[in-house]
């Protein structure tokens, strides 16, 4: 018993202490941004504007291929279990839960995790690797505002944008793939979605995806900044990264699943 307890006791104080030190590492990278002002504001920008290119648009392929998947297929059998029961007014609601609330942010931080997080957690590893940062900080720049934050920013952007694409390619095109097998009126389909989104949904899309951008990127830029020289840490790092992104994604989502729903129903 004491043996779980302490064992309990050690894994809160190691998640409070990763959770400060994330925290105060993200607070120093915005921080430094505002109190350089418009000094090295150009390269800065430069890094956001490719972060977004990177993370965004070249992820569009991908993100399309799997909301179309997904939305044809949720689509699908919605349509086939509503009609059975003449409950169609219902699927709006349930395609609005399914893809917008909890599908679409899942579904787009993976596909960041596994293609921008892991490539900013090995790129910032080989930077400490190669004494890129130690080169910085020598000539007076600080690391963190120069080259986290950019990537930081870009990140939550792109993912925000990502998002938002991947409910609009599951919903509208989930609707016309689904309809090469089904029979559902186009105006009918628009109405139920109108009748069932809120202005919350777009909040909590919004805020979920927001914070799962910062999340990752931030996880990822930790991760690779903790690489002490050596070029085997640079895969460990990104493992940790990888790992620590999908467990705290998930994890916020669900609490703030939770927290609404429990709202909800209060």
């Amino acid at each position: 018993m004491l043996e779980a307890m302490d064992a309990l006791g050690k894994f809160t104080l190691d998640y409070y202490r990763s959770f400060r030190d994330l925290f105060i590492f993200v607070y120093l990278s915005f921080r430094d941004v505002i109190r350089r002002g418009p000094r090295n504001l150009r390269p800065i920008l430069f890094t956001i504007v490719s972060q977004i290119y990177f993370t965004g648009h070249q992820a569009l392929p991908l993100i399309t291929f799997l909301a179309l998947a997904s939305g044809s297929i949720i689509v699908l059998q919605s349509t086939a279990q509503l009609s059975l029961l003449g409950s169609q007014e219902m699927m709006g609601k349930i395609l609005v839960v399914t893809i917008i609330r909890e599908l679409g942010p899942l579904l787009t931080a993976f596909t960041v995790i596994a293609r921008s997080g892991t490539a900013v957690a090995t790129e910032l590893g080989s930077m400490q690797v190669n004494r890129e940062i130690e080169a910085l900080r020598t000539l007076s720049i600080e690391p963190l505002g120069f080259v986290v934050f950019p990537r930081i920013f870009g990140g939550v952007v792109s993912l925000v944008g990502l998002a938002f694409y991947f409910n609009c390619i599951a919903l509208v095109g989930g609707f016309f793939v689904s309809n090469l097998v089904s029979e559902l009126s186009f105006s009918f389909f628009i109405e139920v979605l109108a009748q069932a989104i809120a202005p919350e949904d777009f909040i909590l899309n919004v805020l979920k995806n927001g914070a799962s951008g910062l999340i990752i990127f931030s996880i990822a830029a930790f991760q690779g900044l903790k690489v002490k020289g050596a070029p085997h840490e640079v895969p460990i790092a990104t493992t940790r990264a990888v790992v620590n992104s999908i467990m705290a994604v998930v994890a916020f989502n669900l609490s703030v699943s939770v927290y609404f729903f429990t709202k909800a129903f209060a």
